[in-house]
């Protein structure tokens, strides 16, 4: 940084290298509005300067978010208090929101923006990521508000109004502002319509104004065709930013670098050496306090149709031209357009519903004896199926998609799953031990990549057994990997999209689980497995009927 730059004001963020990034964000924001460096307050720049920090082509320095402020319904949500909030601050501890930002609140309580601010403080010392540091709250605090009301009530949304205005003029958000939606789905389009009337949704000359739509998005293609059609009404398509955070998770961008960065996996990453694809995401924990939500949607509908689905379609898409957000999309769409599901559904889907069981140490109730769980709920927390992906590279590969709660561990991985070598010039015997090759991506917790392989056993036999090589973010960068939420959320406040699902993909999982769900639906009560298992028998001996069985995370 030259000496003519500016340095950090006494609200911004202390330590090295929250500093540096501060100042960077200042340097953005002269950038990008018409204020002067701080070397003379007086005088524009001359015509055409730039500044020379903010070259695209310099990686050395991060992407910071330019004026701003984030309005949040349903603040006072698990999802608020656990993952949003913590991430803002995060953001702004890593130097990476702008000094002109602000933090917007809405709900039913009847809080001061002092009582909101506290609430904030509390849910950040309890979960955010980054040492809590005073200075970084200072900068943070001075542009949080609250505004109390309902979401039918137009005077609580001219409130809002009138409180984003005044974050323009005191904070110098410029007209900037970005509504996530963190509310039930039922809520989306009375919200969308409120803040079309009260005139947020317009982006006046020069600004954004952006909504950030949480999953489910509907419960079917009928409901999230609808969905859509009424947020479009409001927003432009591409003003609305579908939040999957399994999109914004570290490993899972970093397939993208593992395939099309290393010439020694593309060449095998096809059905002439590839046998099948499992996809897991597993949770250790029950439904906990979600049983409004969860009972009538179940695991399929949660997981499923967003998260694994996306995670599918980045397994199997081709290179794509770019990484922009449209050329990623073209790819993931013709996946999930070639996706055909198993005419025979008995056979190749199974479902199932955690009964009590032992939890690690901990003995847990079953799913219905959860608290507010209807007794003959048909509801699954356990789903896997089977799908088939019609492209020449795929032909013939099966891809198996499970979820479920109550399972042995916390897990989610993409397994590929090598064809066995054609042949083995050892006795039997010294091979016994020797499973499939597989490259097995790991999403989380433990977030990394292993290659299994068969290797000799040390001594005078010839003898041969799997073994692992791994990757491991933890141990192999200094820096930790973000939450997915901050990675996302400044992506909507960048306007950078190609993260988020399209309205396209979105209808494409639906066409696909939508007959899956039908078909459900004509059964009984899902099969019951024990808590701290692996799930039902049915989901064996689908995988059984196929001559495979579920790899052990």
């Amino acid at each position: 940084m030259t000496q003519s730059q500016t340095s950090p004001s006494d609200a911004a963020p202390s330590g090295a290298t929250a500093s540096a990034a501060q100042a960077a964000t200042q340097a953005t924001t002269q950038t990008t509005s018409t204020a002067t460096p701080a070397s003379d307050q007086h005088q524009q720049p001359p015509a055409g300067w730039r500044n020379p920090l903010r070259d695209p082509r310099d990686l050395r320095l991060p992407r910071i978010a330019g004026p701003c402020s984030l309005v949040i319904f349903g603040v006072t949500g698990d999802l608020s208090k656990k993952k949003l909030l913590p991430a803002v601050y995060d953001l702004a501890n890593r130097g990476l929101l702008p000094v002109n930002f602000g933090l917007v609140g809405f709900g039913r309580r009847d809080w001061t923006n002092e009582q909101f601010a506290a609430f904030v403080e509390e849910n950040v010392r309890a979960h955010s990521r980054t040492p809590f540091n005073d200075a970084t709250w200072r900068f943070l605090s001075g542009g949080i508000r609250f505004v109390q009301g309902n979401f039918d009530d137009p005077a609580a949304f001219q409130r809002l109004s009138d409180t984003v205005s005044e974050l323009d003029r005191e904070r110098g958000t410029q007209g900037n502002h970005a509504f996530y939606m963190s509310v039930p789905p039922r809520a989306f389009p009375q919200v969308s319509k409120q803040l079309r009337d009260s005139g947020l949704a317009h982006s006046p000359s020069g600004a954004w104004r952006r909504v950030i739509i949480e999953k489910p998005f509907g419960h079917d293609l009928e409901s999230a065709k609808e969905l859509d059609r009424v947020v479009s009404d409001v927003f432009d398509p591409g003003s609305v930013f579908r939040i999957d955070h399994y999109l914004g998770k570290e490993t899972v961008q970093n397939m993208l670098a593992l395939r099309f960065a290393n010439m020694m996996f593309e060449p095998v990453w096809n059905a002439n050496y590839v046998d099948h694809v499992q996809i897991t995401m597993a949770e250790d924990i029950g439904i906990g306090g979600r049983a409004g939500y969860y009972d009538g949607i179940g695991a399929a509908r949660d997981v499923i149709q967003n998260h694994l689905l996306q995670l599918m379609a980045l397994t199997a898409m081709e290179e794509p031209v770019s990484f922009q957000a449209s050329d990623l999309t073209a790819e993931k769409t013709k996946v999930l357009s070639a996706v055909r599901v198993p005419k025979d559904l008995a056979h190749h889907t199974a479902r199932g519903q955690y009964a009590t069981g032992w939890q690690g140490s901990e003995k847990v109730i079953g799913y219905l004896d959860e608290k507010g769980i209807d007794p003959n709920s048909r509801t699954e927390t356990y789903a896997a199926i089977r799908l088939d992906v019609d492209t020449r590279r795929w032909a013939g590969v099966p891809f198996y998609l499970r979820t479920g709660k109550r399972l042995g561990k916390r897990v989610t991985e993409i397994a590929v799953m090598f064809k066995r070598a054609p042949h083995l010039p050892f006795e039997q015997t010294a091979t016994r031990e020797l499973g499939q090759n597989a490259i097995v991506i790991r999403v989380q917790p433990d977030e990394g990549i292993t290659l299994r392989f068969g290797a000799k056993v040390p001594g005078t036999a010839m003898e041969v057994r799997d073994v692992s090589m791994d990757f491991n973010y933890g141990s192999s960068f200094t820096e930790a990997s973000p939450e997915a939420y901050e990675r996302l959320i400044l992506d909507v406040l960048l306007g950078d999209p190609p993260l988020f699902p399209t309205t396209r993909e979105v209808e494409l999982s639906w066409e696909i689980l939508d007959p899956i769900e039908e078909y459900w639906a004509t059964l009984g009560q899902p099969q019951p497995y024990r808590a701290g298992t692996w799930g039902p028998k049915e989901a064996d001996e689908m995988l059984a009927r196929d001559g495979r069985m579920w790899r052990m995370p």
